[in-house]
This record gives structure tokens, C-alpha cells and sequence, in this order.
């Protein structure tokens, strides 16, 4: 393709190419900071291409396509070309990543141990690990934690976090403009704007934790914490992965082990401040 960009987030390397230069030169501000192994075969492989040549150009509407794809999948416009080059990343793996167990779920880590918080759009969990990475806490991803179903082990996935609507200007005012993508007004999403993680959690990437807490946020209504069962955090987890049946065997050993050395709670909170109080209670508590 004409423009093209390799990225290393995780143990995944991206080769992605676009008929645009646009959406190339956003990735490249927001992943300045990681690691591009050119010499490496590429794990997976993203394309945003225009249906027609002169889509190019007129009106030009992004398609998003590459080792997997989904068919009938509407274009995005091109002040968007950021948003399909992240659903395309995203796509990627979800569909085709197999050497871990992948649960769509947020993840910080400290100590070497890792705070695993899985839920619905909306649920707030991107929030709150974006919050807690700005503190004392490694951010180890928004969108997936990989499970090393051999060690139980939880991998770092820290692409750029997709903040969204209210969230934008609760973290932004906490960080440096250097750290932002541009916003992304009225997406399918609503609005959505990208933060850079610490250059720390990047450079520990590649530094595993073990799963120590899951936690299912839920914004919104007063604060509580419920204990949640094995049997129920197994569920829920399912329904979390992406690739769970597709690993078979080993997809339910490892999902099977992480319910039962893990406490997993449900809570809800009615804003982020509470929310994070709630999670620094509970780590405590998990490691008396």
C-alpha cells in the first residue's frame, strides 16, 4: 500500500498499511514510543483501503480489511481514518490471536501482580485503569489482557487507551497534550480521543504479572461491592473472549484456573473517584 507502519504492542506485531497518509501519521504520533521490529514477520496485518480509486479522493470513505475481516462492514470517513486504524488493530487480534487466552478486559499491575477488571461498553473500566496508570500503577492495557495458558500469567496488550465521551476531559486534565491523539468527534462510539500510555508501561510491556484481582466494574448508582462465585466470574469471562472456543481444551484450563486463584468481585460506584477508592481497598485486601 502506499503508506505503511509496523508496530510492536505486546507480543503483537502490526504491519499496517492505508491508501492515506493521514491515518499512518496519527499512528505514528500516538506509537512513537514503541518498538518497531521491522526485521520481524508480522503477527498481523491491518489494510485501510478505499473500495474505489477515486474514493481516494472524493468523499474518501476508509474500508477496513487485512488477515481477517468483516463482511459488510461499513467505511469510515476519513477524519476517522485514526478510529478504523484502532478497530483494525483490534480486529486482528480478537479474530485471530491464538497463542494466549484473550479477555476483553482492562488491566493495571503493581508488584508484579495484576488487577484484571472485565465489563460491558460503558461499564467504565477503561477509565479507571487509565486513572490508575496515571498513579503508582503500570498500565498493561484497555482493550485485551492476554492469559498465558501455559503459566496462568497475565501479558500486557498497552495500545493507546480509547477515551471516550466524559472520560476525555476527566483524564486529560491530568495529563500533558503531548500524551493525546487528536479528538474524534461523533464516531459510531460518540466522541473519542486517545491517550499515550506512560513511557514505563511501555518499556515493561514484556513483563508479565500474575492475576492477583478481577473485578467487574459497573458505573453508575451508589458504591458496592458484591463477592462474586467461581462458577459466575467462569461465565462472564467466557463471554469476555474472544478466542476462548477456539483454544478448546486449553482455553478452559486456563480460564478455569484464573477463577479459581483469583477473588473476583462485582462493584459499582457512581463516579471515578469512588471507583478508585473501591479498588484500592479491595488490592488491599487481596493481599493481606
Amino acid at each position: 500500500m502506499r503508506h505503511h507502519l509496523r508496530i510492536a504492542v505486546g507480543p503483537v506485531q502490526f504491519r499496517i498499511g492505508s491508501d492515506w497518509l493521514e491515518p499512518i501519521a496519527a499512528l505514528e504520533h500516538l506509537y512513537a514510543g514503541y518498538p518497531q521490529y521491522d526485521a520481524r514477520p508480522a503477527d498481523a496485518t491491518v489494510r485501510l483501503f478505499a473500495a474505489r480509486p477515486w474514493r481516494r479522493w472524493l468523499r474518501p470513505s476508509v474500508h477496513i480489511g487485512g488477515d481477517f475481516v468483516v463482511p459488510d462492514a461499513l467505511p469510515l470517513p476519513l477524519s476517522m481514518g485514526l478510529l478504523a486504524a484502532e478497530m483494525g488493530m483490534n480486529l486482528q487480534v480478537a479474530l485471530g490471536w491464538r497463542r494466549h487466552m484473550l479477555l476483553h478486559a482492562s488491566g493495571v499491575a503493581k508488584d508484579g501482580r495484576a488487577l484484571i477488571m472485565s465489563g460491558e461498553s460503558g461499564s467504565g473500566k477503561s477509565t479507571l485503569a487509565a486513572l490508575l496508570g496515571e498513579g503508582d500503577w503500570r498500565l498493561m492495557g484497555d482493550e485485551f489482557t492476554l492469559i498465558d495458558p501455559e503459566s496462568g500469567e497475565a501479558l500486557a496488550f498497552p495500545r493507546a487507551v480509547s477515551l471516550k465521551n466524559e472520560a476525555i476531559a476527566e483524564v486529560t486534565a491530568q495529563v500533558d497534550a503531548s500524551r493525546l491523539g487528536p479528538l474524534l468527534a461523533g464516531t459510531p462510539k460518540g466522541d473519542i480521543r486517545h491517550l499515550i500510555p506512560r513511557p514505563e508501561a511501555v518499556a515493561a510491556m514484556h513483563k508479565p504479572a500474575r492475576p492477583a484481582l478481577l473485578l467487574f466494574p459497573r458505573f453508575g448508582g451508589e458504591v458496592a461491592v458484591e463477592p462474586m462465585g467461581e462458577g459466575e466470574a467462569f461465565v462472564r469471562l467466557t463471554e469476555a473472549s474472544t478466542n476462548y472456543v477456539a483454544l478448546g481444551e486449553a482455553g478452559f484450563a486456563a480460564l478455569t484456573r484464573l477463577v479459581r486463584e483469583t477473588p473476583a468481585f462485582g462493584i459499582s460506584y457512581p463516579d471515578s473517584a469512588a471507583g478508585i477508592a473501591l479498588v484500592e481497598q479491595l488490592w488491599a485486601e487481596a493481599a493481606k
